[in-house]
């Protein structure tokens, strides 16, 4: 949802602050006061391209700060992905400068145009004259379809997964195997020297830290004798520290009965002596197992430079080079029994690809029988907005060539007619803004698509009088699960607001500036006035506020 737009700079519009709400967001004002704007504005936080001619006159760059918040799974996943932090809402702040230069940032990390398309991707869609138009491509077409099926759709989807797991491992293993006979000979042959090679090192966990502990032993030696000579001198020598401590505990003998206090020095003394004399036995056996043999010590280097080519061409780790050496027996043991191995895998990949093509089948009658009933739906959608003659076809068919994807092998083509007479041709190539709104609209409904945010951009060009009660009603229903941003120019819709702009374009001087203001209620009052032509103020003001009242009726019953 959207929670807020700061606009800067951007076409009529010096500065603007806009706090949006759940349920229906109404915008409206004068032709000419700059309400597409604040599109434009939305969708230049999206993503969408744009160039310096954005600029409002007279200034050095544009800029929009827009804040979503009740993030969705997949965009918090990206957020993740990207290394980006946030709690509950994200600001995305994208700048643009006469020069060409641009910036982009969410929470203040920059990103690319494309990690911000797929950030922004979905969590608000606009329908109307701008170009962020989700449903133009083929494979969202496919989706919504697939959406409104729903479950029965998915559920084949799934059973695709471990036919397509076959195929992919089955294939694997022949091309790792596979070749003529001389390449498989060749492959063979280093796979069975590695192999050898790691045997014959007869490799040990564990082993390189025992030999790199004597090898610094070795290289040491000599600090190391030294040092253990002077301790053990030290201790046992006469006139050393036994000596001393055997001279002392004979006086404190003499007068441990006389006092606890002496008895208990005697004893820690005692226990002193004894833990002296240990060190020194520890210091001799130390001085005698320290190995200076020139032959033990040239096996350990030779022994570690074995192992560090060992990892040089296996892997960093005792465990890794085990892991290949494994790998390697498995290759080998494959490629020699190839012939059969290879007709296993390929009987395996013909009957995952028959069964795979038996769901592409279930799919594809699911999804033909799904779109008529679909189609004629949204017709009957279009037909309540004011859009009799306009017809609506889903095109499915099936694609050439093999196909391996959890979607099967379908196509999906919406085919669209706004005039009677006219033949349905290809949606993304002749609908216009006004009709991409009232058809998206009617699409959200039948789809009964929930959360997100949906802006809609001149969906009441060309209607009036019931049909626009009936678009608005529409609306309220679509804004009790989802937030919706509409521009409007008819009071029916005005009417029905949960929350209500005024959109005014102000001349200060020689600049003329456009103003957003959130109204009141008696704000909203006037401007349905203002909508409705005026006359007779006082009747106008009345119907106005009888509006509102029926709308808020309408809202409570639904």
């Amino acid at each position: 949802m959207i929670k807020s737009i700061r606009i800067q700079n951007i076409a009529l519009i010096e500065l603007a602050e806009i706090d949006f709400f759940g349920g229906l967001n109404v915008l409206s004002g004068e032709t000419g006061a700059g309400k597409t704007v604040i599109i434009n504005a939305i969708n230049f936080s999206l993503g969408a391209k744009a160039d310096k001619t954005l600029i409002r006159y007279g200034e050095s760059f544009c800029q929009t700060e827009i804040c979503f918040c009740e993030l969705t799974d997949y965009t918090k996943e990206l957020l993740t992905e990207y290394d980006i932090e946030f709690d509950d809402e994200i600001i995305v702040k994208r700048k643009l400068t006469v020069e060409g230069r641009s910036d982009i940032r969410v929470n203040g990390t920059s990103v690319t145009l494309t990690m911000l398309k797929k950030l922004t991707l979905s969590l608000c869609d606009i329908y109307g004259q701008s170009e962020h138009y989700s449903l133009l491509s083929a494979s969202n077409q496919l989706k919504v379809l697939d959406s409104f099926i729903g479950n029965d759709i998915e559920l084949l989807k799934q059973k695709t997964l471990p036919e397509l797991e076959t195929i992919k491992k089955s294939t694997a293993i022949l091309e790792q195997n596979g070749g003529d006979e001389r390449s498989r000979a060749i492959r063979m042959d280093v796979l069975s020297y590695q192999i050898q090679e790691i045997e014959k090192a007869e490799l040990y966990d564990g082993e390189e830290d025992e030999l790199l502990e004597k090898s610094k032993v070795f290289k040491n030696a000599q600090k190391i004798g030294e040092s253990l000579s002077v301790l053990n001198s030290a201790i046992v020598e006469d006139g050393g520290v036994s000596d001393i401590l055997s001279t002392a505990l004979s006086k404190l003998s003499q007068i441990t009965d006389f006092s606890k206090d002496y008895q208990d020095v005697y004893d820690r003394l005692y226990s002193l002596k004894a833990e002296a004399e240990d060190l020194g036995y520890v210091s001799e056996d130390l001085l005698s197992n320290i190995d200076f043999n020139e032959e033990e010590k040239v096996r350990i280097e030779e022994r570690l430079d074995l192992i560090k080519q060992m990892k040089r061409k296996y892997g960093n780790t005792y465990d890794e080079i085990m892991e290949f050496y494994q790998k390697s027996q498995e290759e080998y043991e494959n490629l020699q029994n190839f012939e059969t191995l290879s007709k296993e895998c390929e009987k395996a990949i013909l009957q995952a690809k028959t069964n795979l093509n038996n769901i592409y089948n279930d799919m594809f009658n699911l999804r033909s029988l799904s779109a008529v009933k679909f189609s004629s739906l949204v017709e009957d959608e279009l037909s309540t907005l004011g859009m009799k003659s306009a017809k609506f076809s889903v095109l499915v068919s099936r694609k050439d060539g093999e196909v391996l994807s959890s979607n099967g092998d379908s196509e999906v083509e919406f085919l669209f007619s706004a005039n009677k007479g006219e033949p349905l041709k290809n949606m993304t190539k002749i609908i216009s803004g006004g009709e991409m709104s009232r058809f998206m609209l009617s699409l959200k409904i039948v789809s009964s698509e929930l959360g997100g945010t949906y802006v809609f951009d001149e969906i009441d060009a060309g209607i009036s009088g019931e049909v626009a009660k009936i678009v608005a009603q529409k609306f309220v229903k679509l804004s009790k699960t989802a937030q919706i941003i509409t521009i409007s120019h008819l009071p029916q819709i005005v009417s029905y607001g949960d929350n209500n702009y005024l959109i005014k374009k102000m001349e200060n001087g020689d600049k003329t500036n456009t103003t957003i203001k959130k109204l009141d209620e008696n704000g909203k009052i006037e401007e349905i006035v203002r909508l409705t032509g005026g006359g007779d103020i006082e009747v106008a003001r009345l119907n106005a506020i009888s509006s509102i009242a029926t709308a808020n009726e309408y809202k409570k019953s639904i």
